[in-house]
């Protein structure tokens, strides 16, 4: 199962899997083709747009564990 932190870009994270789009959006962040946004840290946007990074990284982990699942 895979496990992000705060400190993986979004470019990354979506390199991971793209299902954490709606999740993202709902949050605030709609800038996700933004060239700059895709160099920032899942941390470092969250606090950008006001949001927990803890509470964003674990809605992010629990889809991520919830879609490991459905693929076995």
């Amino acid at each position: 199962m895979t496990q992000i932190s705060k400190d993986i870009t979004i470019g990354e994270l979506l390199q991971v899997n793209t299902g954490v789009i709606p999740i993202l959006m709902a949050a605030g962040m709609h800038c996700l083709g933004c060239p700059a946004s895709q160099a920032e840290s899942i941390g470092e946007a969250a606090e950008v747009h006001g949001l927990d990074p803890d509470d964003l990284v674990d809605k992010i982990n629990e889809f991520l564990a919830e879609n490991a699942q459905d693929a076995q």
